[in-house]
């Protein structure tokens, strides 16, 4: 039996015999587990790393060059626990915000972030087919609730969405948000170097998803979105349907998705208050967790900050704001609007 089976059977068991910390409270770590998420038609199942509250006694676990504190396959403890669900960037896996989903899992969130198909590390054949994500990230929602071995654990009207860079842009648009992708081609002629035109010159936006559905989940009542891609295609009118709080991020130095045509175009057309943080010294993969470990020559990028910016210590407030504001929204919601 694999170490995944032997996790997935200690959490189902545990799912029936642990005991309960009282709703919404903290928990003393956080568990962890990787679940696979069935999928239709002899399609792959759908890799999802759950982090949830737990009391056992934790351990440093590596993902890649990342890695988290936690202890796996423990028995979950908590009712009624608020759900947030993980969308990661372009070519990334589940466990790319392994920090933030410790610190959500922590605070008595159960989060549970899913390797997109067709558009992770190992598989790029979908990597610009932008309307999967919102799918995908909807179908993790109602697998997550209605079928998981957390589902008697999780609150139904307590849902948040995270999503960084790709994942930035799947979050608005599960929420209601509806993109444009037509003007990515004017975009790209004024801006071939960025990334996103780099990416949509070698792997075209497929002819069916320029007119594809757009799938929103009306269950997301917090969204939080971290440098977000292709935030101009969206405009006034394709935000509007967004009426969930929202949480916005730009990296000032973003050297991936520089200028204003993506977090800060999202936060110029969001007609509506909202909490926008600009972070100072910040590059894109700064919202990632902070590396362990050296990566791989061809990946070093990732874990590379600027001279002078500290990673870690920025994700000690990144994470603190993150897990305030879905605990503001979700658990706890105040009067008071969100700061613009």
């Amino acid at each position: 039996m694999s170490l995944r089976h032997v996790f997935a059977a200690a959490l189902l068991a545990a799912a029936i015999s642990s005991p309960a910390l009282p709703s919404k409270a903290l928990a003393a770590n956080a568990g962890f587990i990787v679940l696979q998420e069935p999928r239709p038609d002899g399609q792959a199942p759908v890799e999802v790393g759950v982090w949830y509250p737990a009391d056992a006694k934790p351990a440093f676990m590596a993902l890649g060059s990342w890695g988290h504190t936690v202890a796996a396959g423990a028995p979950v403890v908590g009712e009624h626990l608020p759900l947030i669900v993980m969308s990661h960037g372009n070519g990334g896996f589940f466990g790319g915000h392994a920090d933030t989903a410790q610190a959500l899992a922590e605070a008595g969130f159960v989060v549970a972030a899913l390797t997109h198909p067709g558009d992770n590390y190992k598989d790029q054949s979908r990597a610009t087919a932008m309307s999967d994500r919102p799918a995908a990230l909807s179908a993790l929602i109602g697998w997550m609730l209605e079928s998981s071995p957390l589902k008697a654990r999780i609150d139904p009207d307590e849902v948040g969405a995270f999503g960084f860079s790709s994942g930035g842009f799947t979050v608005l648009a599960a929420a209601g948000g509806e993109p444009h992708l037509s003007r990515v081609p004017v975009h790209c002629l004024a801006h071939p170097a960025n990334f996103d035109c780099k990416l949509t010159a070698g792997h075209p936006i497929p002819a069916g998803a320029l007119t594809a559905r757009w799938v929103h989940d009306d269950r997301i009542k917090a969204v939080v979105s971290a440098a977000p891609a292709l935030g101009f295609t969206f405009g006034k009118d394709g935000l509007k349907g967004i009426t969930a709080p929202v949480q916005l991020w730009k990296a000032a130095d973003d050297e991936i998705l520089p200028g204003d045509e993506y977090a800060e175009a999202v936060h110029r057309d969001l007609n509506r208050p909202h909490d926008y943080h600009v972070v100072p010294g910040a590059r894109h993969f700064d919202f990632l967790t902070p590396c362990n470990a050296a990566p791989p020559a061809n990946l070093a990028h990732l874990c590379a900050s600027a001279p002078g910016f500290d990673r870690v210590a920025f994700h000690r407030d990144f994470n603190a704001a993150v897990t305030r504001f879905f605990t503001d929204q979700l658990v706890a919601p105040k009067d008071v609007a969100p700061r613009r």
